[in-house]
């Protein structure tokens, strides 16, 4: 029986991808293996220091002594300690967008984040492009990084209720990176309402004639998804873009950037366009419309091949050959 302990510190931070993730993962059993849940921390910008300036230095390795393995479930890890790391990046957003976070993250990640990666026995990458970038940002060897896609929930399927209204989905933390004044500029020259599903973040992003929902439950989440004419993502950078997997499972159309990890998530079942031009964006809106069908049965097909139970596998493996 291998013991791992797992930093579940994020949940209470955010309810976004990261937490989507870890509980995911949680959610599947694993042979063999018995998860410790290992927490600390409280949310807002306070609970952040905290987790950086003594959870993750000096705490959390104190707390896994004992253990055979501490999966740290993203990039904020001990850079140093009595256990091997297992440590999961999702994106390295902050390294290419600074400007895009605040002061403290900017600060924290270029000082801590490199260090803590090439400390770690292995890395977990959520795609093939996040991969590729921890490569060139951290200089992590290749061969210590095992790729492991995310999965969506069984929430998310094209059975179900769907919202009523003609309008785009959009989905995601309100953030300068997520890229929703061009999206909002797209819709506005097409006259379709803009909805935006997703907490309230900062950079002061302006968004005059849309929809903000804030954070609501999967369950209307679900219906907002099977309701909308596409889910629109043009996202400036994600390292994967769960969004767009959730859409294309509830059989939703999807336009998103032709860039970064959304574009290795969607494959060729979506609608890939520049997100730096809106008129791009307002005519890929277009053309998911015009090929909604088409896209319904090429993003269930593309949705159907990642599975929580896939990742939890692959994770499953990565510990083993932690702990060996």
């Amino acid at each position: 029986m291998i013991r791992v302990g797992v930093d579940v510190s994020p949940l209470r931070q955010t309810r976004a991808g990261t937490a989507r993730v870890i509980e995911g993962l949680l959610a599947q059993p694993m042979p063999e293996i018995e998860r410790v849940e290992l927490g600390f921390g409280r949310a807002g910008r306070l609970g952040t220091l905290e987790l950086d300036l003594a959870w993750y230095p000096l705490l959390l390795p104190r707390r896994a002594r004992g253990l055979d393995v501490l999966h740290c479930p993203t990039y904020r890890a001990p850079a140093a300690g009595p256990v091997p790391v297992v440590m999961t990046i999702h994106d390295l957003a902050v390294f290419r967008f600074p400007r895009a976070f605040r002061r403290w993250t900017r600060a924290y990640s270029r000082r801590v984040v490199p260090r803590s990666a090439r400390a770690a026995r292995l890395v977990l990458a959520v795609s093939e492009f996040t991969k590729r970038e921890a490569v060139e940002l951290l200089g992590l060897s290749a061969d210590r990084i095992r790729v492991v896609p995310n999965g969506v929930e069984p929430t998310f399927g094209p059975a179900g209720d769907a919202a009523a209204g003609d309008y785009v989905l959009a989905v995601g933390t309100l953030e300068p990176r997520k890229n929703l004044p061009r999206l909002a500029e797209a819709t506005r020259r097409l006259g379709i309402e803009l909805r935006v599903a997703g907490a309230r973040g900062w950079g002061g992003v302006p968004l005059d004639g849309v929809v903000l929902l804030g954070e609501v439950p999967d369950e209307e989440l679900a219906r907002l998804y099977r309701g909308a004419r596409c889910l629109a993502y043009p996202s400036l950078y994600e390292g994967f873009g769960i969004p767009v997997l959730e859409a294309m499972a509830c059989g939703t159309p999807v336009v998103t950037g032709d860039r970064t990890g959304t574009a290795e998530t969607a494959g060729a079942a979506a609608v890939l366009v520049d997100p730096l031009d809106h008129e791009a964006i307002a005519a890929g809106i277009e053309e998911a419309d015009r090929r909604r069908d088409e896209l319904r049965v090429l993003g269930l097909e593309r949705a159907a091949g990642f599975t929580w139970e896939r990742a939890a596998a692959l994770t499953a493996e990565a510990y083993r050959e932690a702990a060996a």
